[in-house]
């Protein structure tokens, strides 16, 4: 009897903790399958897709740095997330058994400020890479007024914001931080284990307001600490990586994952 998986696929990936929550969620569950981790250079990601395609056990993957744009060049993409986003984070079997693309960053990214009135707000976000394009896609969606794009390569920036829609400006990464900013965003890998860190003056930033870092290894970056010591509002990476994984682990295997033990979840991912 053979069992049903899925998987996270990038380069590097051994710092995922998508196989930790995979796997929670399908022992609470109790569904007989299983969630691994598979290193894929970028060269190989066209072999990767067609020998998984030939695999009947294969359920999907997680798609995470640096292959998110570049997978779209490899898989089917029905939903037109090309033309929505740009970037897939996820690939999955339809209901006829051929693999298909999307991206559910943008929604597991939103999950956790689903309560904050951003209608018009100054957003300032760092980063134009995969993670970025569904950041911005979801602050597009929500109203949000002025958006600063902070990036090594502005031009790329100011490209991102115009595909958007989003009015704004796109500056060098040490650029000034607007005073008016209601919510500042880290999508970039600086901060991650490994990278740099991303080093910016919050000095500037308004008492009220809310810094988010999708980083989550390590956890408490120096961003969210340096957030912390200025006593501003605060979300870590496990809460969109979380969001974003129960959209996929119910394209994957049919079931909603039990949210309701989220809190248990996290005390894994931090053990």
């Amino acid at each position: 009897m053979t069992t049903p998986y899925a998987e996270v696929i990038g380069d590097p990936i051994d710092h995922s903790k998508s196989p930790l929550i995979h796997r929670f969620w399908l022992e609470a569950l109790g569904i007989a399958g299983d969630y691994r981790a598979e290193r894929v250079a970028a060269d190989d990601l066209g072999r990767f897709f067609a020998a998984r395609a030939r695999d009947p056990d294969w359920r999907g993957c997680n798609v995470t740095v640096p292959h998110k744009v570049a997978a779209l060049d490899h898989v089917p993409d029905p939903g037109g997330v090309r033309r929505s986003i740009g970037a897939a984070n996820t690939v999955f079997r339809d209901e006829s058994g051929k693999l298909a693309a999307t991206n559910t960053d943008a929604a597991g990214f939103l999950s956790p400020i689903a309560d904050l009135d951003l209608a018009d707000a100054a957003v300032t976000v760092v980063g134009a890479g995969g993670a970025a394009r569904a950041v911005l896609f979801a602050l597009s969606k929500v109203g949000v007024g002025r958006v600063t794009l902070l990036n090594r390569t502005p031009l790329k920036g100011a490209a991102l914001l115009a595909g958007f829609g989003l009015k704004g400006d796109a500056l060098p990464l040490e650029a000034r931080l607007r005073p008016d900013t209601a919510l500042l965003v880290n999508t970039s890998a600086l901060g991650m284990a490994g990278q740099p860190p991303l080093a910016l003056d919050l000095d500037p930033l308004p008492d009220d307001a809310l810094v988010y870092d999708i980083v989550y290894a390590p956890l408490e970056t120096p961003l969210l600490a340096a957030a912390r010591a200025r006593g501003l509002d605060t979300v870590d990476g496990l809460e969109m990586l979380i969001g974003q994984a129960a959209l996929a682990f119910e394209l994957f295997f049919g079931a909603a994952p039990p949210r309701e033990r989220d809190e248990q979840l996290r005390a894994l991912l931090l053990a």
